[in-house]
């Protein structure tokens, strides 16, 4: 597979806590060079890498992150602020406590208003797979679908474990159709970010890949 169709699906990724502008903006200028498909950001950096890329590309950034167990109400307001800052990509993470005490309809229920927030962007949904049964990874395929969101992503790369290959074919198995699949976290080669992509991938959160192009060290995200 070309790098370059590898870099189109690739959402250039900086969410340490200590990340500073001038990180946010190298990435920034990364992502533009190797014309990935977004940068994902902070929230609080969103309004200023909007308007130091103008249209150049997508800003996408995490709404209940990285734990999820934000109320709806506050992840509502921080995707309507996210957007209102100019963001073009929301990354949204459930509430994994209510998968575990299997409340489903309240899971779904969150998830649409979302994407009713975003309205014709995009919304992913964080599931955090190392977390998860496979009957609850099952099950989210279906609840993501039926709440009409644009993506189901695996990891937020900040709990016990990021993107595994069975997870994303476990995911094109079972989601609906226009779901699309992100996979997150630990994507560390450019043969594992192929072998994603085989495998049903359409998105690769990771910083790692633009770092190994330019010949850095690929630590991180």
């Amino acid at each position: 597979m070309d790098r370059k169709e590898i870099f189109a699906k690739v959402d250039h990724t900086l969410l340490l806590q200590n990340a500073t502008w001038e990180e946010i903006r190298q990435i920034c200028d990364d992502a533009v060079a190797y014309q990935t498909a977004s940068v994902c950001i902070p929230p609080s950096y969103v309004k200023q890498a909007r308007e130091y890329v103008g249209d150049k590309m997508a800003v996408c950034t995490v709404i209940g992150f990285p734990n999820g167990y934000h109320t709806t109400a506050v992840k509502e307001f921080e995707t309507k602020d996210a957007i209102a800052n100019g963001a073009s990509e929301i990354d949204m993470v459930i509430n994994i406590g209510w998968v575990k005490d299997g409340k489903y309809d309240q899971v779904e229920e969150e998830i649409r208003t979302l994407k009713k927030a975003c309205g014709d962007l995009i919304l992913k949904v964080i599931v955090e797979t190392c977390l998860l049964t496979e009957e609850e990874k099952v099950k989210l395929c279906e609840i993501v679908t039926r709440a009409g969101a644009d993506y189901i992503k695996t990891s937020t790369g900040f709990s016990t474990g990021g993107a595994t290959f069975a997870d994303v074919a476990l995911f094109a198995e079972h989601v609906g159709n226009g779901v699309k699949i992100k996979a997150a976290g630990g994507i560390s080669s450019f043969a594992d970010a192929e072998h994603f992509i085989e495998l049903g991938a359409d998105r690769l959160g990771t910083s790692r890949i633009v770092k190994l192009a330019k010949n850095e060290q690929a630590g991180g995200y």
